[in-house]
């Protein structure tokens, strides 16, 4: 049986494992939270080390992406170095290809029109292929790079904005410790009451769920959530503040949709020939293989039903 382990910075309430069949091979799949104690996550990541088929970094990024440069995590590459034998992966080569194809699964294979919608995305350095996909759809994008990562209230709403603005900030900002960037351990469970009138504008809210339920308004009436990283508590959240439609762009597992970081550490075990250093044509090739399709719950459902 194979074994991916995601070792987070998250809480340890959203701990989780099961056991899935992918392609003929079991697989058992771990979510270890660490309530952002990072040196506990380092200490995790080196026992694991030659243990397990591929190590997810969950919590933070290794990497973020804008303007076709990529920027690394000086805290995340130490998490990393913690095992030097096995694959540690964080998602973002992946969210480039799987996140993208979301995107266009919804707009070519439902028959989404995303022109003019106003979609809220959390972080475009962080989701950039779901971000190049939604603008190429169409969608008038609101990226709150600015807002969500560093507490400034002012929105981005192109790609080219978004580069300038990573050009000047993440050489700085790749420095900081992640809490200071990203909520973790207990952050993650709560909601505070801020920046509200970014999430009304917008039709559509998407990106990292940390992210987006860090300021979570009380009501969500009649918005579309595309986001992964959820549990049964959190669907049920997004239905009690009536968000209409929620899009998980990984699968469900036992109840659960896991991150990205999940997700690639799966892949590159199935390709153990690659060491851990897949393509963009290798993830495709996978997904092709799998079947990979993002998870569509019509939140109000039964309301609808009872009227």
């Amino acid at each position: 049986m194979k074994r991916v382990v995601s070792v987070s910075l998250g809480s340890s309430k959203r701990n989780h494992t099961v056991q899935i069949e992918i392609l003929g091979q079991m697989f058992s799949i771990e979510r270890v939270g660490t309530d952002g104690d990072v040196k506990k996550a380092m200490e995790i990541i080196a026992s694991l080390d030659g243990k397990v088929n591929a190590i997810g970094l969950g919590g933070t990024d290794l990497y973020i992406y804008a303007g076709g440069k990529r920027y690394t995590f000086r805290e995340s590459l130490k998490l990393k170095n913690c095992a030097p034998h096995t694959p540690v992966v964080d998602g973002s080569s992946l969210k480039n290809t799987l996140e993208r194809r979301v995107i266009e699964y919804l707009a070519r294979g439902k028959g989404w029109d995303f022109t003019g919608k106003k979609v809220l995305l959390v972080s475009g350095a962080d989701r950039f292929g779901m971000a190049e996909a939604l603008q190429e759809a169409g969608a008038e994008l609101i990226l709150g790079d600015l807002i969500f990562g560093l507490g400034i209230p002012v929105p981005l709403h192109s790609l080219t904005s978004l580069s300038k603005a990573a050009r000047l900030l993440a050489p700085v900002i790749v420095q900081l410790p992640i809490r200071f960037i990203y909520p973790t351990g207990a952050k993650q469970e709560v909601s505070l009451s801020k920046f509200e009138k970014f999430y009304q504008e917008a039709d559509i809210i998407a990106g990292d769920y940390h992210f987006i339920k860090r300021y979570m308004p009380q009501s969500l009436t009649g918005k579309m959530i595309i986001t992964n990283t959820v549990t049964m508590d959190d669907v049920a959240e997004m239905r009690r503040r009536n968000a209409n439609l929620l899009v998980t762009t990984t699968p469900e597992f036992g109840g659960r949709s896991f991150g990205t970081n999940v997700m690639e550490g799966i892949l590159v075990s199935l390709a153990p020939e690659k060491g851990g250093e897949l393509t963009r044509e290798d993830f495709e090739d996978l997904l092709d293989r799998i079947h990979f399709e993002p998870r569509i719950i019509d939140l109000q459902e039964e309301s609808r039903l009872s009227s």
